[in-house]
């Protein structure tokens, strides 16, 4: 309640330090600010957002533009002047530039990289020259470095002299006179040693790095297994080239959600947000899928057209159909969701699967097991209290049930667990293997599964 008050207070000071026309006096009240507040007042009030980041120093500008939305980020380059537009663009951390230029159109892109200054350009254009989705995209040139041979004191000396314009200071880099990776030390070793120590006194070799073409989906996994605020990216060469830090990642980490998400419902990633997305591309990302499960479903029908004369000899089976057919379906989203879940995160390789395949088969059998009997108890107990619904051989039909959820909630388990590791084997998507698609494979076995039960149980009586 208190930060809703706050956020309104600050509207209102802001439209009454506006309409006084006083702007020195706005630009000071805005910049004492904190800048969450103003982009939290931005994103409220979007009509607005062009005035309050042209009212703002450029420093703090820059600042709130880099955490707002892309909508609003387009918006404000579009709306504000060239000068400052040019002052806010070369004020961005190169990272952070990187990433928004690079959703926006290639002739977009091309204008907008003329407003900055020949070394501002001459890094982004490095930057945007690496593949999409690898670490090069979000790294940042803006980190210290220092060479094994220096003391701790020239060292302090140096980052007092450039450490403003760095990323971070938490972690210094130590490279060789080529350019080379040696070690990364922590500000804290630098700070609790003596002023006439050496260096590679403090080095041990022992450091992480990645590589400037990894994904950014590996990037995500080294930071989390290894607790840190920032990483070294070096070539082929082991040349050190820049840093990845840990807000870039848990920007990374969020689209990869978003992304997945998508896909486990069953269509396109999304690259723009879900409001301003076009009808018409809204419809390209989704028919595409919805066309692959229509397909998938129309198997399904031709499944249970081969099963006619079964359905004519013993209609009470269809009542059955969409209860084995549905809970195939459950369980298989259940178990590609987990092991999704389970790749993104790393808890789960490719190396795995045998033990993957063994777990959900034994999954499988329980939970089919429980649904089984629990289907079989609700046919047996039904038909004491309404004998008519499914005749004389009550008891049979409750087996077919019983059975039938037994080997569709195991192979429900098995697709949805390979399906995924499958697909990343073979260099795809695992979230490509989502819910919807592993239902549709399992709702056409799983009538195959029933009916064979059916065949099994019931032939010489009711087949």
């Amino acid at each position: 309640m208190t930060q809703v008050i706050d956020h309104i207070s600050i509207l209102e000071k802001f439209l009454a330090l506006r309409q006084e026309g006083d702007q020195l006096a706005l630009h000071q009240y805005l910049d004492d600010q904190n800048i969450s507040d103003v982009a939290h007042l931005i994103e409220e009030h979007e009509t607005l957002a062009t005035e309050i980041i042209g009212v703002l120093s450029v420093h703090r500008a820059a600042s709130a533009f880099k955490i707002l939305e892309l909508g609003t980020q387009k918006t404000i380059i579009q709306e504000l002047q060239p000068l400052k537009t040019a002052a806010l663009l070369n004020e961005l951390p190169a990272d952070d530039r990187t990433s928004f230029l690079e959703e926006l159109p290639t002739k977009v892109v091309r204008e907008l990289i003329k407003l900055l200054n020949p070394e501002e350009r001459k890094v982004t254009l490095s930057l945007l020259g690496y593949p999409e989705d690898s670490v090069g995209r979000l790294m940042t040139p803006d980190y210290i470095a220092v060479q094994a041979d220096w003391t701790i004191a020239e060292v302090l000396e140096y980052i007092r002299e450039v450490g403003k314009d760095s990323e971070t200071i938490d972690v210094i880099y130590v490279i060789n006179d080529q350019g080379q990776l040696i070690d990364d030390v922590r500000i804290r070793e630098f700070l609790l040693s003596p002023p006439e120590r050496l260096v590679s006194e403090l080095t041990d070799g022992r450091y992480i790095e990645l590589n400037v073409y990894d994904d950014q989906e590996k990037a995500n996994q080294v930071f989390r297994m290894n607790n840190r605020v920032a990483l070294p990216v070096v070539d082929n060469n082991t040349i050190l080239l820049g840093i990845v830090t840990i807000d870039d990642i848990l920007w990374v980490a969020n689209e990869e959600f978003s992304e997945d998400m998508q896909k486990m419902g069953g269509t396109e990633a999304l690259e723009e947000p879900y409001l301003e997305i076009s009808i018409f591309k809204l419809f390209k990302k989704r028919v595409g899928w919805l066309i692959v499960l229509f397909l998938g479903e129309m198997l399904t029908a031709t499944a249970m057209a081969n099963y006619e004369l079964a359905l004519d000899k013993a209609l009470v089976l269809s009542l059955f159909i969409p209860l084995i057919i549905s809970s195939g379906g459950n369980t298989g989203s259940q178990a590609s969701s987990l092991i999704i879940q389970a790749l993104t995160v790393g808890e789960v390789t490719l190396t795995d699967w045998w033990n993957v395949m063994r777990r959900e088969l034994i999954s499988g059998l329980l939970l089919g097991a429980v649904l089984g009997l629990i289907g079989f108890l609700r046919v047996v107990l039904w038909s004491q209290i309404f004998p008519e619904v499914y005749g004389a051989h009550y008891f049979l039909i409750a087996t077919v049930v019983g059975v039938s959820l037994i080997g569709v909630v195991m192979f429900g388990t098995l697709s949805g667990s390979m399906l995924p590791i499958a697909l990343k084997k073979l260099g795809a998507d695992p979230a490509v293997s989502s819910a919807p698609f592993v239902a549709t494979l399992v709702d056409v076995t799983g009538v195959i599964i029933y009916f064979n039960c059916a065949y099994l149980f019931l032939k010489g009586t009711m087949l």
